[in-house]
C-alpha cells in the first residue's frame, strides 16, 4: 500500500472534518486516534474517500504510514493534552519530521515548543485553523508559523484544501514559530469585537426600538448586501429569521443571554496589554462576555435599580437604519484596526515581519470573520505597507471621515437611552483619541510627577524634567 502524504491524530469533529476534506482532496491521509473504536467508526464511515484514508490502531502503524519526512497534524484538546501527545510520538518519529499544532494554542505554547525541539532534529508547526467544523471539511482559513523549510513539506496539502478567493488559497506561512497561532489569537479577538457589536446594534433594535427578531433579521439581510456583507451578518439574520421548533417562537428569543468563550478572546486583550497596543473594541467584547456570564447578578442588579431605558430617539427620522450600518461599519473599521495594530507590534517584538496584506487575503474566504471587508484592508494594506494604522490609509481613512459621525450619534442616542453598547462606544472613544494630537496625558504626567517624581518631558524641549512642587513623595 503506497505510503500516506500526510498523517492526522485527533478524530474529534475539526480533526475528523479536516482528514475528510485532505481526502477529499486527492492526498491520502494516515489517520490515529487514542480510542481504536473511534478510528475504525471513521473510516467505515468516510464513504468513498476510505480509499485514500489509512487507518491505524497503534503509534507504530501510524508514523510507518506516512512517507518521510512525516508530516503529523495533532487536532486535540490546547494545552497539556498537545504536549503528552508530542512525547507519546516523539521516539518513533525520525530527523526531518513535522509534529504540527493545528489546534486553538496559545502561542506562547508554541513557541516553548519550539525551544524544546530544537536539537532533536525534529520540527514543528503551529497552525491557526479557522472556520470551525465547516471550514475544517470544505475549506478553512489557515495560518502557519513554522520554518519556511517545514511549510515547503505541506504547503501543497495545505492549500489545496483551504478556503479559496478569487481562486487564491486561504492558506499562508507568516514567520517562525508562534507567528500563526498569534495571528489566529487575534482573529479571534476581532471576532470578538464583530460579535459584540453585531448583538448591540441587535440590542438598539430591539430594546430601543422595539423590533421583533424578525424584523431585525430583515434589516441584516439588507445589510448583507451592501458594504457590511460577511458572514457574521449573514448568518445573524438567518438565525434571526429561525423559529423554536417547540414554542414557535424566535430561536433567539429562548436562548439565554449568557455567552461562552474559550480563552482566546481573553489571550489578544493580554498580549495587547502585555505591548501596549490599546485594542478597546477587543477589550469591551471581551469584558461584555464575561458580564453576560453574571446572569444570577445581572437580575439582582436589575430588581435593585430597576431598567431606565427610555425610547430611542426618533429625531433621526427614516436615515435611523442608514445611521446604525454606518455606525456598525465604523466601529468594524475600528475593531480591525485596532487588531491589525496589535500584529504590528508583535511582528516587531518577536522578529516575525507578519504581512499584513496577506493575512488580511487569508482571511478573505473560509474564517469566521471573513468578509467583503478584508478585500478593501489587503487593497489598502498593498497600496500602503508602510501605514503605522489602518486608518491612516488614504481608503481607510475616507471610510472613517464618512462614517465615524453616524457612530458618534448612535452611541450618544444609546447611552441617553439606557441601552449598553460597551463595544461600539470603545470604538468611539479610540477614534476621538486616536486622532486628537494634544490629549489629556500631560495632567497624568504632572500627578505622577507629584506624587512619585516619575518625572515628565516639557513640549518646549526644556531639560527641566520635574514641576514646582517638588517631589510628593518626600512631602508624605
Amino acid at each position: 500500500m503506497a505510503q500516506a502524504e500526510i498523517g492526522l491524530i485527533g478524530l474529534g469533529v475539526m480533526g475528523a472534518n479536516l482528514a475528510l476534506n485532505i481526502a477529499e482532496k486527492g492526498h491520502r491521509v494516515a489517520v490515529f486516534n487514542r480510542t481504536p473504536d473511534k478510528t475504525r467508526h471513521f473510516f467505515e464511515t468516510a464513504g468513498d474517500l476510505a480509499e485514500r484514508i489509512v487507518p491505524c490502531e497503534t503509534i507504530e502503524a501510524f508514523v510507518a504510514a506516512i512517507r518521510p519526512p512525516r508530516p503529523v497534524i495533532i487536532m486535540i484538546k490546547a494545552g497539556d493534552p498537545v504536549d503528552q501527545q508530542m512525547a507519546a510520538l516523539m521516539p518513533h518519529l525520525s530527523a526531518g519530521d513535522i509534529m504540527i499544532d493545528a489546534g486553538n494554542a496559545n502561542f506562547r505554547d508554541t513557541r516553548a515548543r519550539f525551544q524544546r525541539l530544537e536539537g532533536s532534529g525534529l520540527t514543528f508547526i503551529g497552525m491557526g485553523v479557522s472556520g470551525g467544523e465547516e471550514g475544517a471539511r470544505h475549506g478553512p482559513s489557515i495560518m502557519v508559523g513554522g520554518t519556511p523549510e517545514s511549510y515547503a513539506r505541506v504547503e501543497k496539502v495545505l492549500t489545496s484544501i483551504a478556503a479559496r478567493f478569487d481562486d487564491e488559497p486561504c492558506c499562508a506561512w507568516l514567520g517562525s514559530d508562534g507567528a500563526g497561532h498569534f495571528v489566529k489569537t487575534i482573529h479571534n479577538g476581532i471576532e470578538y469585537a464583530d460579535m459584540q457589536m453585531i448583538a448591540e446594534i441587535y440590542g438598539i433594535l430591539r430594546d430601543g426600538l422595539g423590533k421583533s427578531a424578525t424584523e431585525i433579521g430583515d434589516i441584516f439581510v439588507d445589510w448583507n448586501k451592501g458594504r457590511l456583507n460577511s458572514y457574521l451578518i449573514e448568518i445573524t439574520g438567518t438565525v434571526l429569521a429561525a423559529a423554536d421548533p417547540l414554542t414557535g417562537k424566535p430561536m433567539v428569543d429562548v436562548i439565554l443571554d449568557k455567552a461562552g468563550q474559550k480563552g482566546t478572546g481573553k489571550w489578544s486583550v493580554i498580549e495587547a496589554q502585555e505591548m501596549g497596543v490599546p485594542a478597546t473594541a477587543i477589550e469591551a467584547a471581551v469584558a461584555a462576555r464575561s458580564l453576560s456570564a453574571l446572569k444570577a447578578e445581572r437580575e439582582r442588579a436589575e430588581a435593585l435599580f430597576g431598567v431606565e431605558t427610555a425610547a430611542f430617539p426618533t429625531a433621526f427620522g427614516p436615515e435611523l437604519l442608514k445611521d446604525l450600518e454606518l455606525a456598525l461599519f465604523a466601529a468594524k473599521i475600528g475593531a480591525y484596526a485596532q487588531g491589525f495594530a496589535v500584529m504590528a507590534e508583535a511582528s516587531r517584538e518577536y522578529g516575525w515581519s507578519l504581512p499584513m496584506p496577506v493575512i488580511a487575503k487569508i482571511w478573505r474566504a473560509g474564517c469566521i470573520i471573513r468578509s467583503q471587508f478584508l478585500d478593501e484592508i489587503t487593497t489598502a494594506f498593498t497600496a500602503a505597507p508602510d501605514s503605522a494604522n489602518l486608518i491612516l490609509t488614504p481608503a481607510f481613512s475616507a471610510m472613517v471621515r464618512e462614517t465615524l459621525p453616524s457612530l458618534r450619534r448612535i452611541v450618544s442616542a444609546a447611552a441617553a437611552s439606557g441601552l449598553p453598547v460597551p463595544a461600539l462606544a470603545s470604538a468611539l472613544a479610540w477614534f476621538e483619541a486616536y486622532k486628537r494630537a494634544r490629549g489629556t496625558a500631560n495632567l497624568i504626567q504632572a500627578q505622577r510627577d507629584f506624587f512619585g517624581a516619575h518625572g515628565f518631558e516639557r513640549v518646549d524641549g526644556i531639560d527641566r524634567p520635574h514641576g514646582p512642587w517638588g517631589s510628593g513623595a518626600a512631602q508624605q
